[in-house]
């Protein structure tokens, strides 16, 4: 997977220092199946990610990633959900945290397939038969499905944090 060139240009000012950076979750449905891809660097089964360019919104973020990994056109419904992902190191020593913003999106056509390097499988499953996967990506794949009305901002208040 090669790095976007802007994030390449920080490094080599900040070398593997913290970066924050927007990143796009692109749930994408198609009746009552769910679009997924295999990771090719780590095996894990997820919704489409990306990380947002500058100045590009996050929902054409969604809808242009979905396109280059998968094959599929899409079109974002709604902003399921806001949340911070945690620390996450990358093999290069690099640190970087996501404002990830989770969207719920409608199949528009296309065949999925592998399209680019980032993914080793791509499918269609049904969401009451998902492959195992990390419970984050669950939880997104859940909020999206569920998602009416407002944007959820926050993940729920733990009964330790309403004391």
């Amino acid at each position: 997977m090669p790095t976007p060139d802007f994030i390449s240009r920080l490094r080599s000012k900040i070398g593997h220092d913290l970066l924050w950076l927007a990143g796009a979750t692109a749930v994408v449905f198609d009746g009552d199946r769910v679009l997924l891809v295999k990771r090719s660097d780590n095996g894990e089964w997820t919704p489409v990610t990306g990380i947002v360019d500058p100045g590009e919104l996050p929902s054409d973020t969604a809808v242009r990633e979905v396109l280059e990994e998968t094959g599929v056109s899409c079109a974002v419904e709604s902003l399921a959900w806001v949340n911070v992902t945690g620390l996450r190191v990358y093999t290069n020593g690099d640190h970087a945290r996501y404002l990830d913003h989770t969207f719920r999106c409608r199949y528009l056509g296309g065949q999925a397939r592998v399209a680019d390097d980032e993914s080793s499988e791509v499918g269609w499953f049904p969401i009451d038969a998902l492959p195992l996967m990390d419970a984050v990506h669950l939880e997104r794949i859940m909020t999206a499905r569920d998602h009416r009305g407002p944007t959820r901002l926050r993940p729920p208040i733990s009964s330790d944090e309403r004391r």
